[in-house]
């Protein structure tokens, strides 16, 4: 591959099958009834989009920032069962998300979602014995049919053998157990893309600035394009509010007098490049609810989480010096200091779990999903977790079904049930990950060459989608030069971003598209690049 050329030929046509451009979806927006429409493009709004959209429903869907741009693109990266949820006895919940791990994970996007082994360190002193623990891993993975292996225990020996970084000091045993891990961006991007092929129509960066009113009911939303100001509506029979730590904001403009129905806690995560190699990722017994993980993801460390109440501007959530320093410090339980440096660290975020209000601490809240229907008939969604997102969709819709003489009643009637919906459909480019990079290795054009990083990494986050992104770079070599020398992508993922994954703004594209933020690559003149590419939409 040639990497002479320092500046890539940022080609300023968008490819056959390009998305619509902003006006032109704004005007399919304004110009119909939809039978529903989401606000909110997070894990929850995408997830009810599309199985809307599935059954035949008339979906449009916006989001005031980018798709997945808060809590659903700040959460720890893991598709899980759920260990922790066995101390409540909590078993069937366990089963169940164990299921929706491994459909997830065989059945709608193996392209997406990894497995991935986790060490729970054992040390003298801590909140959970040996025996207790592995008790606990060996349940655990009973409950998904050993479908990862069977829960166990090993020697502190061999667990430092696949972790070097692991802190041996007073460690008693490791227990063992198996779950998922994807990135939860990219995991955004293609249900969005699987609700557009369903038939949504999508907007991002479209801000609701009030509801549309007909008799009472709530039949729409005035909307403002904040990439120009432009403003329209969208008419709809039914409204879902899915709006995240947003959803009571939401709620008032329906109803001045609606009662708080959430609560916020803030979730921080660190990301650290590896000093050491890591077999398997860590999950460490704080005390006796919670855990720190350290996790090898994207080729970095990612650490975290702390779970505090958060009462100010969701917009302003941030990770603190304080979270910084929690993180590191719980961290220490179990990793050696080396790997703790802060000069490896390269990124630091925090999100917002959407909690259902009441007492007590935020740490010992239910993570359920709420449903509430406001007096102008607005339905508001708000909870859950990547794990279970599909699920959660499903719940949503069949609720709409059985709203009785409701706004959709006569077109659920033609819909089909959810109950009919194909059970497993894949998101888009579904296919085996090794496959996917052994076919842009093996179809170069005779004398060019795709880095095997590279290969692995379209692999891994678009599936075969890849090849699409292979032939730009066919048609123009140039835009097979990395980003960045120290991270894997090329230029033609930001055209393929810009074209066909809805990237708008530079954030779009290296923090949710890409992992160069989370790498810390996106430097003043990656930026800069980025953004000439944004400005050649055709």
């Amino acid at each position: 591959m040639n990497t002479s050329q320092s500046v890539p030929t940022l080609g300023t046509h968008p490819t056959a099958g390009s998305n619509p451009g902003r006006a032109e979806t704004r005007g399919l927006l304004a110009n119909a009834t939809y039978d529903l429409l989401v606000i909110g493009g997070g894990i929850l709004g995408t997830s009810v989009a599309w199985h809307a959209a599935q059954s035949g429903l008339r979906v449009a869907m916006v989001d005031a920032g980018d798709f997945a741009g808060a809590t659903s693109s700040a959460s720890s990266k893991l598709v899980h069962g759920g260990l922790r949820y066995l101390q409540t006895g909590a078993v069937k919940l366990v089963a169940e998300n164990h299921h929706e791990r491994r459909v997830l994970a065989k059945d709608v996007a193996p392209h997406l979602v990894n497995p991935l082994t986790f060490y729970l360190p054992v040390y003298k002193g801590g909140p959970h014995g040996a025996t207790k623990l592995g008790a606990g891993v060996f349940a655990y993975s009973a409950l998904s049919a050993f479908g990862d292996g069977v829960g166990r225990v090993i020697s502190p020996a061999k667990a430092a053998a696949d972790n070097p970084a692991l802190r041996t000091d007073n460690l008693k045993a490791v227990a063992v157990y198996g779950d998922h891990q994807m990135n939860d961006s990219r995991m955004a991007v293609m249900t969005v893309r699987a609700a557009v092929e369903s038939g949504a129509v999508v907007l991002n960066h479209a801000e609701v600035t009030g509801l549309r009113f007909t008799r009472g009911r709530v039949t729409g939303a005035e909307l403002r394009d904040r990439t120009d100001g432009a403003e329209f509506g969208v008419d709809a029979r039914l409204v879902l509010n899915a709006t995240g730590p947003w959803v009571d904001h939401l709620r008032t403009m329906e109803d001045s007098g609606a009662a708080p129905s959430i609560r916020l806690s803030k979730g921080a995560h660190l990301v650290l490049k590896q000093k050491s190699p890591w077999g398997a990722a860590m999950a460490t017994p704080i005390d006796k609810y919670r855990i720190t993980f350290a996790l090898p993801w994207e080729d970095q460390l990612l650490l975290g989480t702390t779970d505090e109440e958060y009462t100010g501007d969701p917009a302003d959530v941030r990770a603190t010096e304080a979270d910084i320093q929690q993180i590191l410090d719980e961290a220490a339980f179990s990793v050696r200091d080396a790997d703790l440096d802060r000069d490896l660290m390269t990124y630091a975020f925090a999100g917002l779990r959407v909690l259902p209000g009441g007492p007590g601490g935020v740490e010992s809240a239910k993570r359920e999903t709420v449903v509430t229907e406001g007096r102008g008939g607005m339905l508001s969604v708000a909870g859950g977790k990547w794990t279970t997102y599909r699920h959660i969709g499903r719940t949503v819709m069949d609720k709409l079904e059985k709203l009785p003489g409701g706004a959709l009643a006569a077109s659920m009637e033609s819909a089909v049930p959810v109950k009919d919906l194909v059970r497993r459909t894949p998101l888009p480019g579904i296919a085996n990950p090794n496959a996917v990079a052994h076919r842009l290795l093996a179809d170069r054009e005779p004398g060019v060459r795709m880095d095997p990083l590279t290969a692995r990494q379209l692999a891994t986050h678009y599936g075969s989608l890849s090849f699409d992104i292979a032939r730009l770079v066919n048609e123009d070599p140039s835009l097979g030069e990395r980003i960045h020398p120290d991270g894997p992508e090329i230029w033609a993922q930001v055209v393929y971003a810009r074209d066909h994954e809805w990237a708008e703004t530079v954030d779009d594209v290296a923090r949710r598209r890409t992992t160069l933020t989370i790498r810390g690559l996106d430097d003043e003149k990656v930026r800069g690049r980025i953004e000439e590419l944004l400005a050649q939409r055709g």
